[in-house]
């Protein structure tokens, strides 16, 4: 039973996964991601559907356009994949939850996961490629976040008023801190797209997970950064975009946050 679940989950990941592709072109394009068909980026050809099986079509095709024979970029297969595997995460994390809880509630809770999380994959593709995270994409984002408390209160209101006020402090904690940042840098190293977005992972994972994911993600800057250095893709004076490892720490947090925390306070004991 959990199989076909965990199938159907990642299946629908997929599509998601495909959908997403679709929005991440078009925002730098400015085109609507809503109207017109799928079309190839290279030759503009418009896409049959047995060109848009998810991960499926690109292997039959061998990674080429099909009316072209151009090169399809291996991000296509790379989101649909990550986006299916990110989706089993959080159904696996969840599923025993689902006899404790009301199933509406349950319910609510994936659909506003799977939102996020496919809002902070868009964000960390996006900002990898053209360095700037989109307001077209934080603000729904926050907003979902805001949307969320206000349906949750209605099933744990006695917690509602501890549980706001903690996301709220943190999401303007971590705007706070990064809004430091940017102003004593002069943009140089973070800009306000970054803000936003720690603004929106304070809303997302509360207190102490936000300081999970701040940690992660300037760890993971930092080691990846030498890293690049060292090979000699970056100098010291090269742009890397942060929010791809603002985005990864926060899923770490998110899946991770209370695993970590309880590891970190048990070698602080030793």
């Amino acid at each position: 039973m959990k199989f076909l679940v965990y199938f159907f989950v990642f299946s629908f990941g997929l599509i998601v996964g495909s959908f997403l592709n679709c929005v991440i072109y078009r925002l730098s394009k400015k085109e609507s991601f809503l109207k017109n068909r799928s079309y190839c980026p290279r030759c503009k050809h418009t896409l049959k559907w047995q060109d848009l099986i998810p991960i499926l079509s690109f292997l039959i095709l061998k990674g080429k356009c099909r009316y072209c024979k151009k090169s399809i970029s291996p991000q296509c297969p790379l989101v649909e994949f990550a986006t299916g595997s990110l989706f089993i995460i959080i159904i696996f994390q969840n599923l025993d939850s689902l006899f404790s809880t009301p199933f509406i509630f349950w319910f609510l809770n994936i659909c506003f996961l799977f939102l996020v999380s496919s809002f902070l994959i868009i964000i960390f593709v996006y900002d990898l490629k053209h360095y700037i995270i989109p307001d077209r994409v934080i603000y729904p984002a926050i907003l979902a976040s805001c949307v969320w408390y206000l349906i949750s209160s209605i099933f744990f209101s006695s917690h509602t008023k501890y549980y706001i006020l903690n996301t709220i402090y943190s999401g303007f904690g971590a705007a706070f801190f990064f809004l430091v940042i940017v102003l004593l840098t002069r943009e140089k190293g973070m800009g306000m797209g970054d803000v936003k977005l720690a603004f929106f992972m304070g809303l997302l994972l509360g207190f102490p997970n936000i300081l999970v994911a701040l940690f992660l993600s300037f760890f993971l800057g930092a080691v990846i950064g030498i890293i690049l250095i060292i090979t000699g893709k970056k100098t010291f004076k090269s742009e890397v975009p942060f929010g791809p490892f603002l985005v990864t720490g926060t899923f770490l947090a998110l899946f991770f946050g209370e695993r970590i925390i309880s590891f970190y306070f048990r070698v602080l004991l030793l």
